[in-house]
C-alpha cells in the first residue's frame, strides 16, 4: 500500500498540473518579453509541482531560487547591463542625467502625462518628471489631476502647476487627455476608483503605477486589468520626499535619486518596457531592476511592515524600555536604541554593508551582538513570515481597504505623543552627531531582524535586487535618514496610508515578541546559537548588498537643504 501511494501521488500531482495549464487562460502577447515571463511562470509551476512530488524540500527550493532570480530584459532605447548579485546574475539599467537626451525616444507617442493624486509620491514624481522632460527638450506636458475641491490644489500651484496653463485640473478630466496615467492616489482609493479611472482612459493610453497594490486587490476579488491596454509600474524604493530631495541635490553630479524597480504587466504596444525605463530615468533613479507587479506588492507591503517601518518602530520601543529597566536614564535609553540605529548603524550599512556593523565591534561587543542576534533572529522571523503570508494571501490588502473605509469616522492620528518620542525630541535637540554610540545589543537585534527579512524574501523566491532594496537600501538610504532627522514617529506619520496602516498594526507584535521571547532568553542565559551566527557571517546577501552599495545614490541625502517637496502630511 505504501509503495502504491509513493508511486501514484506524484503521478496524480503531475496530471493535475498539466490539466491546470491546459485549462488556464494563457495567451500570446505581442511582446516577446512578456511571453518569456509567462512561459517561465508556467514552466516554474510545473517544475515546482514535479519536484515537490518526488523530492520535497531541497530540490523544490533550488528550482524556485534559480527560476525566480534569473531576471533579464531588453530595451530598444537604453543599455541594460548584467550585474552579479551573490550567486545570481540580473539585468539592470543605470540612470543619470546624461541619459535625458534618450527620453524623447522612450516617451515616443506620449504627449500628455497625467499624475493623479498628491500624496507621498505624486509631488516628487510629478516635479522630477516635468523637470527632466523639459531638460530633454520635449514638448510633453505633465499635469496634476485631483479630486474636485481638494485642498491639495493650492500645494500643486505652489509647485508650478496651474489650471491656467492646463497642468492642473479635476482628476478624471486629466485622465481623459493623458497618454500615460500615473495613478498615485492612495492604495485604498485605487481599489475604490480603479473602474472609473480605467473607463476614463482614452484608447491606447498606458496605466502607470508605483505600487503593485492594485493588482493585489484585483487578485483578491478575481478580476484583471483590461487586456487592451499597457500596464506598467515604476516603484521608487523610498518615500516621495526623498525621491525629490535626492533629485534636486544630485543635479551637479549627473543625478542622484532613489533606486526603482519596474515591472511590465501588460505590453500591447510593444513599447512598455522602454516607457517604464524612461519614467525611472526621469525620476532620477541611480539604477532600475526588473520585477513583476505581483512580486513588487508582496515584497513592498511586507517590507514596510517589517524592518522599514513596523519592525524598527517596535524594536526601538522595546529596547527603550529594556534599557531603562537596566538602569539607564530615559535620554540615554533613547540614545542607545533609536539614535544608535538611525545615527550610526544604518550609516555603516549604507556604505559598507550589513556585516560591517559586526566587523567594526571589538571582541567583547561582538559577543554582546551575537547574544542579541541569536536570541532575536527566530522570534523576528516568526512575525515576518506571518506578515508575508498575510500579504500573499490578500488579507493585508483587505486590511488596508477596510481601514480606508473607516477613516471618515476614525481619522488617522499622529503617534508622536508618547513618552518615547517626546524624549526623542529632547535628545535630538542636544544631539552630538559625532558621538552617537554603536550599541552592540541594539545592533544585534536590528541586524537579526533585517537578516530575517532578507531570508523570508529569498525563501519566497524574490530576486536579490528586490530583497536588498526592500530590506536594506530603502531603510538606510531613504527612511532612516528621515527617522534620524525628525524621529521614527514622524516617519510613520508621514509615509503612505498603506505603510502607516501596516506599521501601526505590526510594530506592537515585534515589540511584544522580542520582549517575551528574545530578551527572556538572554536574561535566562540561553547559549548563543553558533549555527545562526555562522550563517550570518557567511550569508550570500552580503555580496549582494556590497554590489548594491556600489550603485547607491551619488550623494547622501541632506534633510536641511531647501526643497520644493511636501513632507508634512498629518498636522
Amino acid at each position: 500500500k505504501a509503495k502504491l501511494t509513493h508511486f501514484f501521488t506524484p503521478c496524480i500531482s503531475l496530471i493535475l498540473i498539466f490539466n491546470c495549464i491546459q485549462k488556464s487562460s494563457f495567451s500570446i502577447n505581442p511582446n516577446p518579453h512578456n511571453n518569456t515571463m509567462k512561459f517561465s511562470t508556467a514552466i516554474t509551476s510545473l517544475l515546482l509541482a514535479h519536484t515537490t512530488a518526488f523530492a520535497p524540500v531541497e530540490l523544490s527550493k533550488n528550482v524556485l531560487k534559480s527560476s525566480s532570480l534569473n531576471m533579464a530584459f531588453k530595451s530598444n532605447v537604453f543599455s541594460p547591463e548584467e550585474v552579479t548579485f551573490a550567486d545570481t546574475t540580473e539585468t539592470i539599467v543605470r540612470g543619470g542625467r546624461d541619459l535625458f537626451p534618450l527620453l524623447p525616444k522612450a516617451f515616443e507617442g506620449v504627449k500628455n502625462v497625467g499624475v493623479i493624486g498628491w500624496g507621498s509620491q505624486a509631488p516628487a514624481q510629478a516635479q522630477n518628471m516635468r523637470d527632466s522632460l523639459k531638460e530633454a527638450n520635449t514638448d510633453i506636458t505633465v499635469s496634476i489631476g485631483l479630486r474636485e475641491g481638494s485642498s491639495s490644489f493650492s500645494e500643486a500651484k505652489e509647485c508650478g502647476f496651474s489650471e491656467e496653463d492646463g497642468t492642473l485640473g479635476e482628476m478624471f478630466e486629466v485622465i481623459k487627455k493623458s497618454d500615460l496615467v500615473m495613478l498615485l492616489i492612495s492604495d485604498a482609493a485605487q481599489a475604490k476608483l480603479y473602474k472609473e479611472v480605467i473607463a476614463a482612459m482614452k484608447p491606447g493610453a498606458t496605466l502607470g503605477l508605483s505600487h503593485g497594490f492594485l493588482l493585489g486587490h484585483l487578485d483578491s476579488v478575481g478580476e484583471k486589468f483590461p487586456e487592451d491596454m499597457d500596464v506598467i509600474a515604476v516603484c521608487p524604493k523610498g518615500m516621495g520626499p526623498s525621491v525629490r530631495r535626492l533629485y534636486e541635490q544630485g543635479k551637479e553630479v549627473n543625478g542622484a535619486g532613489i533606486n526603482s524597480s519596474f515591472g511590465v504587466h501588460q505590453d500591447i504596444s510593444g513599447r512598455a518596457t522602454d516607457l517604464a525605463l524612461g519614467w525611472g530615468i526621469a525620476l532620477g533613479s541611480p539604477f532600475m531592476f526588473e520585477t513583476t507587479l505581483r512580486s513588487e506588492y508582496k515584497s513592498d507591503i511586507f517590507g514596510e511592515r517589517g524592518i522599514l517601518l513596523g519592525a524598527v518602530h517596535g524594536i526601538v520601543e522595546t529596547l527603550y524600555r529594556r534599557y531603562q529597566r537596566q538602569g539607564m536614564t530615559a535620554e540615554q535609553a533613547f540614545l542607545e536604541s533609536s539614535e544608535s540605529i538611525t545615527g550610526n548603524i544604518v550609516k555603516i550599512i549604507s556604505t559598507q554593508g550589513i556585516k560591517a556593523v559586526y566587523d567594526q565591534l571589538n571582541d567583547e561587543d561582538k559577543k554582546t551582538f551575537e547574544t542579541a542576534y541569536s536570541a532575536s533572529y527566530l522570534p523576528s522571523k516568526e512575525i515576518l513570515q506571518e506578515i508575508y503570508d498575510e500579504v500573499s494571501s490578500g488579507n493585508e490588502i483587505r486590511t488596508v481597504i477596510m481601514h480606508g473605509e473607516r477613516t471618515s469616522k476614525y481619522p488617522v492620528a499622529k503617534i508622536d505623543g508618547t513618552e518615547t518620542w517626546k524624549v526623542g525630541e529632547k535628545v535630538r535637540a542636544g544631539r552630538d552627531e559625532e558621538n552617537i554610540p554603536l550599541n552592540p545589543f541594539t545592533a544585534g537585534v536590528y541586524v537579526a531582524t533585517m537578516m530575517a527579512q532578507c531570508d523570508v524574501l529569498l525563501e519566497s523566491g524574490h530576486p536579490y535586487s528586490e530583497v536588498v532594496n526592500e530590506s536594506v537600501i530603502e531603510a538606510v538610504d531613504s527612511l532612516c535618514p528621515y527617522m534620524h532627522y525628525r524621529g521614527i514617529s514622524f516617519m510613520v506619520d508621514n509615509c503612505s496610508f498603506t505603510a502607516k496602516t501596516g506599521s501601526r498594526k505590526w510594530a506592537p507584535r515585534f515589540d511584544y515578541i522580542l520582549d517575551q521571547l528574545a530578551y527572556t532568553a538572554v536574561d535566562n542565559g540561553a547559549p548563543v546559537n553558533q549555527e545562526l551566527i555562522e550563517a550570518f557571517k557567511t550569508h550570500r546577501v552580503h555580496e549582494a548588498v556590497s554590489e548594491c552599495c556600489k550603485l547607491r545614490p551619488a550623494v547622501d541625502i541632506s534633510l536641511f537643504a531647501d526643497t520644493s517637496t511636501k513632507e508634512i502630511v498629518i498636522q
